[in-house]
């Protein structure tokens, strides 16, 4: 658990889907779903200003009764995202998602968006090397394993 999230950018790709603040909340959300994406960061310039996630959607859109097509994604997305570098651990990851109950992290390097991990990712990577090590168990135990 000590891989660093660099570890699952490579696999992953750095590539981050973005949106500018004065899109419309109905035009985010179909490119959110042409994606097929959870979220999108919100850049204004190459300056990371928020992140829109579906949870605003529901939340700041949907449950405030707002016009989807009337309200920019800059009057309900989050606002001063909490990013992390790349030398950050699975984890310390694991830990941030639990603790502030979020789901997608921007990674940030010499101020620079370098990608964005989400808690799928991470379930990934930890499934995968779970798989491994039984795998790597099971050949010891059944004497598989060359010396």
């Amino acid at each position: 658990m000590n891989t660093s999230i660099a570890t699952l950018l490579e696999h992953k790709g750095g590539a981050v889907k973005s949106v500018p603040s004065g899109i419309s909340v109905a035009d985010a959300v179909k490119e959110m779903n042409r994606q097929k994406i959870g979220c999108m960061l919100v850049i204004d310039g190459e300056k990371l200003v928020g992140i829109f996630t579906e949870r605003d959607v529901l939340t700041r859109v949907v449950a405030a009764d707002l016009d989807p097509k009337g309200t920019t994604v800059a009057r309900v997305m989050t606002a001063n995202v909490l990013t992390v570098g790349p030398e950050t651990s699975v984890q310390k990851m694991m830990e941030i998602f639990t603790e502030k109950r979020c789901r997608h992290m921007p990674v940030e390097k010499d101020e620079r968006i370098v990608g964005l991990i989400s808690i799928g990712d991470v379930s990934r990577w930890v499934a995968s090397a779970h798989r491994a090590e039984a795998e790597s168990l099971r050949q010891y135990i059944s004497g598989d394993l060359s010396s």
